[in-house]
């Protein structure tokens, strides 16, 4: 629709115009600013429906905390919905970047009621999952239907809008999911050719679900710090303890997934995860760890936490996931990241929120390996006063993660040093 409008525009015009780089560069505008506008409709009004969703089936769970007993029936629902309906697409993120990298056939529509049922099973029941794979996936698969009216070469920027409009919708950040969506799928490079319809995409759909009436968590605005010898070495070694968090996270939930991928029956991978989740937290005596865990996340700004929020809340996480129930990686990071930040702070001489917000994005930034999504991110949330910090922090996780990440799907366009160099041009799932 779109792309014939401004084709046709495009073909009217005289020849020295056509040839004309300014008019070229209008054409695409054009033609992008009706793209990206559907997308980020499209992505925001889903996200929006999904968040309105999230939050219903978050307060009947923290009212009916014996529904986590029924954990290992939603495994089995959420199995089962999967292997008879959503096989191509049971890979979620990694499926989308799959057809970034090497387009083949439109992302089917389906997966869209899949995910979104999945995560919704997952929270209902008190599994520890997120919420951004959801968003993400519903807006890659909802832009990739438009995919019919666009040249094959361009299909990859309409998928890469799709993911920075899902992204911007569910965390209320266009910024950061402007440029996750151009990080995401290349580690180490940025594809600046899908630029304009990743911001346009991310920001139209911020529009849309704020539009809807959905808000997003507020954090508090991060107070400015001089940069310090001391502040910079601590600054330093967080971000350092922030990147090897999310190394072990991506690696254990990984590891847990091809433990359980010995259970040939598929549906029954996730119904033996949600019992071993349930009696964990059964154990334990406590819903804390369940579902996306935001009290917590907003309670490690407020005082210090314990080593253990962040440790249960990782393998916890990383069971869950690796099991086959579906979410998202992202909000359980930054529970991960915060509650670290939070209890570094008894041993780093760093205000406890400044240690909470740069974990934060810091171990979401190591473990997607995107680390300037991260900092306009961090700036998104809690202001400029502190970015300095907050951009140290996520810079030093990325790079101490490794090759190491949550989507395994992702290209090394570019190794994170020279040592590494020899990776370069394979996925991280090829690694070993």
């Amino acid at each position: 629709m779109a792309y014939r409008f401004a084709s046709s525009i495009f073909r009217w015009l005289p020849a020295r115009l056509r040839t004309s780089s300014t008019t070229a560069t209008a054409v695409f505008l054009l033609r992008w600013a009706l793209l990206a506008a559907l997308v980020g409709a499209l992505a925001g009004t889903a996200s929006a429906g999904f968040l309105v969703a999230l939050e219903w089936v978050t307060r009947w769970r923290e009212a009916h905390s014996r529904a986590l007993a029924l954990l290992p029936v939603g495994g089995l629902l959420v199995g089962l919905a999967y292997h008879y309906f959503g096989n191509r697409v049971v890979k979620g993120n990694n499926l989308i970047l799959d057809e970034i990298h090497a387009p083949s056939d439109t992302i089917p529509l389906r997966l869209v009621p899949l995910v979104l049922g999945g995560t919704l099973v997952t929270h209902l029941f008190g599994g520890s999952a997120g919420r951004e794979g959801t968003a993400v996936q519903m807006g890659a698969a909802l832009a990739d239907q438009l995919g019919r009216w666009l040249p094959r070469r361009e299909r990859r920027l309409l998928l890469i809008a799709g993911m920075s409009a899902g992204f911007a919708a569910v965390f209320g950040t266009p910024l950061a999911g402007a440029v996750f969506g151009l990080e995401v799928f290349l580690l180490g490079s940025v594809r600046y050719d899908a630029i304009l319809p990743s911001f346009l995409a991310a920001v139209v759909a911020d529009a849309v679900t704020r539009a809807w009436g959905v808000g997003h968590t507020p954090y508090p605005a991060l107070a400015a710090l001089p940069l310090t010898a001391t502040g910079l070495g601590c600054t330093l070694l967080a971000g350092a303890l922030f990147g090897l968090a999310a190394r072990f996270f991506a690696t254990l939930t990984h590891g847990i997934s091809r433990v359980f991928s010995r259970i040939k029956y598929p549906p029954l991978r996730p119904v033996v995860g949600g019992a071993l989740v349930a009696a964990a937290m059964w154990a334990l005596g406590t819903m804390r760890y369940a579902g996306l865990g935001v009290p917590v996340i907003v309670e490690a700004f407020q005082h210090q936490l314990g080593l253990q929020d962040f440790a249960l809340k990782l393998v916890l996480t990383a069971l869950t996931l690796g099991a086959g129930f579906k979410g998202g990686e992202v909000t359980p990071l930054f529970f991960i990241g915060a509650a670290l930040g939070s209890a570094l702070a008894g041993v780093l001489p760093l205000p406890v929120a400044l240690l909470a917000g740069m974990g934060f994005v810091g171990v979401f930034a190591g473990a997607a390996n995107t680390p300037l999504a991260c900092v306009l991110m961090g700036l998104e949330l809690f202001g400029a006063r502190a970015g300095v910090y907050l951009g140290l922090s996520c810079v030093v996780a990325y790079l101490f993660s490794g090759h190491h990440g949550i989507y395994t799907s992702q290209l090394i366009g570019q190794a994170k040093n020279p040592l590494l160099g020899r990776q370069q041009g394979r996925r991280l799932n090829e690694l070993g």
